[in-house]
């Protein structure tokens, strides 16, 4: 044992840092122990069920009960990704139910095409759950909900559908709070004058989505000015106490008719709102003054950036451990044979060469550049079941659809672009196919297959018992490799071969036509990185750019095309480090075949459990 350990000492050392790393960001999650977290489930109407994370302070029983705060993440994302306000309000004595939105994560799909309007994404039901008295720890004149984006959104709604209900009943609604991040599309009149909870607002002040607001340009996202937040403080005002300019962080109102309203305006991008210390302060200070903190904690006072920390450690290093996992695998003397020694590299580039070289580079960007927000478009056409938010069994991701078209047809030029610049200048000039790793048998084929599948078993056999012992993932704020349902494996096998085009092809380019005699490897792959991942950081630049310039976002013709631009943040990391692995499995086999089929099965299984997914499951 101590032997196998030493000739893995690597891998040993990447579950090391990994199990630490996980002990440490759960003892954080915790409140260091004291805060119990469990996964519960929520059978709801129509044969729906929503998973959520519940953070049950141990001060709480029901002789000593708590306010109840239900989390709502955004479009795209799962619960894990607004943990940081879970963390924060349950350390300060609050119980909080961390959701996976309909259609998100481990919840099911929705009967409905709008869930976040008509169901709050699955928080109605879990308010009305709540209010029975299934959590007898739960103050249940104390239910409030919190929100980002879309999730925000939910808790408009939320407001809206049970103040309505309060007003048929004359009762109090049964929200006591809601704080909306991310989100003022639906503060319309008609939505907000049945509103019986306590509001508060906080939008981005460079919200790229602002250019869907009223207002265009830079006072789009204005909040001392914006129509939407003055109809929010005139709303609770009498017509001789009514305002034209919002005195930001002043609370209007009075919370014991709960008709309390407040907004802030935080000088940041939409993504990155819910992971900023000044913007999460401003939500402890609303839910502290609504609800009232058990635990009197100063909102300056965060640690959720801790467990952040760490989890992104295990992101890293989960990442780090394919190499020497995959390297276990052949040692075993079964797969011996697949391993081949690497071709010679192409000869050193002339000055020609280099012109060629950087020429195809660029042109290879712009055409990635120029093509995706066309594949959005052609997703719409393609997929109109999941474009519309139908449940389907056929390519039921409605965000990925686009980025596996993009794939497929950039990882398709990619490789015509790769055997014309051979046979027009390759092979004149030196060029040996055999330097390209493209032989290999049908029967060292299937091995290189079967390795693949072990990897990605074995890679997400040591998530699921990371988030077993400890319940955490491997994630950095809202990208993350997380734990999936078996289904997904369908969803995977779906869309694994058009994705593979492009993982391929990318493996091809990189080892076939990137790798120079005298050319150092650091530089080598780090060209690799940037011709992988450069057309989708044009489209960031130009949207950022544009934005910068002009107040509204360069790709605002609907808002698929901005969430979709909006969405790059999380995929070019990913498409700048392909290179990289392709490249080292390259030299452990010789050969192009496993680093597409290790990467393609785990990226996109970390994509697919990201997104939203149309499933009638």
């Amino acid at each position: 044992m101590i032997n196998f350990i030493k000739a893995n000492r690597f891998l040993f050392s990447c579950l090391t840092i990994i199990f630490l790393s996980s002990f440490v960001a759960s003892l954080v999650q915790s409140s260091f122990t004291k805060v119990e977290i469990e996964l519960k489930e929520l059978k709801t109407d129509n044969g729906q069920s929503l998973i959520y994370d519940l953070y049950k302070p141990k001060i709480a029983n029901k002789y000593n009960k708590v306010p109840f705060v239900i989390v709502v993440p955004g479009f795209q994302r799962s619960k894990e990704a607004l943990s940081n306000i879970a963390i924060e309000l349950s350390r300060r004595g609050m119980a909080v139910a961390l959701i996976d939105p309909y259609a998100q994560g481990m919840s099911s799909s929705s009967v409905s095409r709008i869930a976040a309007t008509t169901q709050g994404y699955g928080m109605f039901a879990l308010v009305d759950h709540a209010y029975d008295g299934n959590f007898p720890f739960v103050d249940t004149d104390k239910i409030a909900s919190t929100g980002h984006s879309m999730g925000g959104n939910a808790a408009i709604r939320g407001a809206d559908y049970f103040g309505k209900q309060a007003i048929e009943e004359n009762k109090k609604s049964k929200l006591h709070s809601v704080y909306v991040s991310g989100y003022v599309l639906t503060l319309r009149n008609e939505i907000l004058k049945d509103s019986k909870s306590n509001m508060g607002i906080s939008y981005a002040l460079y919200d790229e989505g602002a250019f869907r607001n009223e207002f265009k340009g830079w006072d789009a996202g204005n909040m001392e000015i914006a129509p939407e937040s003055l109809r929010v403080i005139n709303n609770v005002l009498s017509d001789q106490n009514r305002i034209d300019k919002v005195e930001l962080g002043k609370y209007y109102g009075d919370k014991n008719d709960r008709s309390l309203r407040v907004v802030f305006n935080e000088k940041l991008l939409h993504p990155f709102q819910p992971y900023n210390k000044e913007a999460t302060a401003n939500q402890l200070d609303y839910f502290d003054t609504v609800l009232g903190f058990p635990n009197n904690i100063n909102s300056s006072n965060q640690i959720w950036q801790y467990k952040e920390l760490f989890t992104l450690i295990n992101m890293v290093v989960s990442l780090l451990m394919l190499i020497p996992l995959t390297r276990s695998f052949l040692k075993f003397k079964f797969f011996s044979s697949i391993i081949k020694t690497v071709p010679d590299p192409l000869p050193r580039q002339s000055t020609k060469g280099k012109t060629i070289f950087w020429i195809i580079f660029f042109i290879s960007a712009t055409i990635a550049c120029v093509s995706f927000i066309p594949m959005v478009d052609l997703a719409k056409i393609l997929f109109v079941d999941a474009a519309n938010r139908e449940l389907t069994w056929f390519f039921p991701q409605r965000m990925n659809n686009s980025v596996m078209l993009w794939a497929a047809l950039n990882g398709t030029i990619g490789l015509i672009i790769f055997i014309l610049s051979y046979y027009f200048f390759g092979r004149h000039h030196g060029t040996q196919k055999e330097s390209w790793g493209l032989n290999i048998s049908w029967y060292d084929f299937g091995k290189t297959i079967l390795v693949g599948l072990l990897v990605f078993i074995s890679y997400y056999l040591i998530l699921f018992f990371i988030y077993y012992l400890f319940h955490i993932d491997y994630r950095f704020w809202f990208m993350g490799v997380r734990v999936f349902q078996p289904e997904m494996i369908l969803v995977l096998l779906m869309y694994f071969p058009l994705f593979f085009i492009f993982f391929f092809s990318n493996s091809l380019r990189v080892n076939g036509s990137m790798r120079f005699q005298g050319q150092a490897e650091w530089k080598s792959r780090l060209i690799g990185g940037f011709a992988n991942s450069l057309g989708l950081i044009f489209i960031i630049i130009i949207q950022y750019s544009y934005f910068a310039a002009t107040g509204t976002v360069y790709w605002s013709s609907n808002s698929t095309d901005w969430l979709s631009v909006n969405l790059l943040f999380g995929i070019v990391p990913m498409m700048f480090i392909l290179p990289y692995f392709n490249r080292i499995f390259f030299e452990m086999t010789g050969r192009v075949y496993l680093g597409p089929i290790v990467t393609c099965l785990i990226f996109i299984m970390i994509l697919s459990t990201n997104t939203v997914v149309y499933l009638p499951i």
